[in-house]
């Protein structure tokens, strides 16, 4: 009986043991899975994508994080798939679509910081400068409302033309145009059209990252956009987490000399938002 009493106490004795290891070692794998620092980063493809993969996403590396980047082809999943919690952060979008895309769809989005932006630029194959511009030059312009101003705002600072200065800059248009000094003809056009246009028309304003798509050179353009930062990129997250330490880590990123080094050497032609040029 003692033998066997003495059998069972072992047996007992080990089995504990065992559980205790195992549910020491489950905590333990636990606690690693937990403190993993993984963040889902949505961007459009192309130099946005790029972006996010060359510039932050390495920073993000060193400072502990897993990061996975998901591309999409569209302007209207990465907020989506934001609002659902697919995705951490996004970045594809100016301030203006953010906030309206929010509102007609009830959702709760912020920015983090704005980011360097491919601006549009006036491109053409009939004439190297523009000066050359001669009377009745064609002109494609985007249809959309918001960028068919930044084309406007583009001509102006060319001095082609003199737009209403009342008018408000982020929705001028064509009956904004007070004087027309090479009596430019506007040719409205969806903008993934407008780098065809550029063998068609004499001039065309095309959104940088339409341009790029093209395959065409920021530093071609005869004039590139000063834009205000309203029209400038930004880093979007789901507002509940404005506070959370991912989001701090990837403005810290953003703000960091490495990721300007990135986009002085790789994304030549964008525009730095003003925090950028000031500092």
């Amino acid at each position: 009986m003692k033998k066997l009493f003495l059998s069972f106490f072992l047996l007992l004795s080990i089995g504990i043991l065992a559980a205790c290891g195992a549910g020491k070692e489950n905590s333990s794998g636990d606690t690693e899975r937990s403190e993993t620092k993984q963040i889902t980063f949505g961007a459009t493809s192309g130099p946005y994508s790029d972006m996010v993969n060359k510039a932050i996403k390495p920073i993000l590396e060193q400072k502990g994080y897993k990061v996975k980047v998901v591309e999409f082809s569209d302007y209207i999943q990465p907020n989506l798939a934001l609002s659902k919690g697919d995705l951490d952060a996004n970045l594809f979008q100016h301030k203006i679509y953010m906030e309206t895309f929010a509102k007609e769809h009830n959702l709760d989005l912020s920015e983090v910081i704005v980011v360097p932006t491919a601006p549009m630029g006036i491109f053409s194959k009939k004439f190297f400068s523009l000066d050359e511009v001669t009377d009745g030059a064609s002109i494609a312009i985007p249809n959309d409302p918001t960028n068919a101003a930044r084309a406007f705002l583009i001509l102006q600072d060319a001095g082609l033309i003199t737009l209403d200065s009342n008018a408000n800059p982020l929705t001028v248009s064509e009956k904004d145009v007070k004087e027309n000094v090479k009596n430019l003809k506007f040719k409205p056009l969806e903008a993934a059209q407008l780098p065809r246009a550029v063998d068609s028309v004499d001039l065309s304003a095309v959104p940088g990252n339409f341009a790029l798509a093209a395959k065409m050179d920021l530093l071609d353009a005869l004039k590139l956009e000063n834009m205000p930062d309203q029209y400038r990129n930004r880093v979007v997250i789901n507002t509940k987490d404005k506070d959370a330490q991912f989001v701090k880590d990837i403005k810290e990123a953003v703000e960091s000399e490495a990721f300007e080094k990135v986009i002085d050497e790789q994304f030549k032609g964008f525009g730095k938002p003003e925090w950028m040029k000031n500092r």
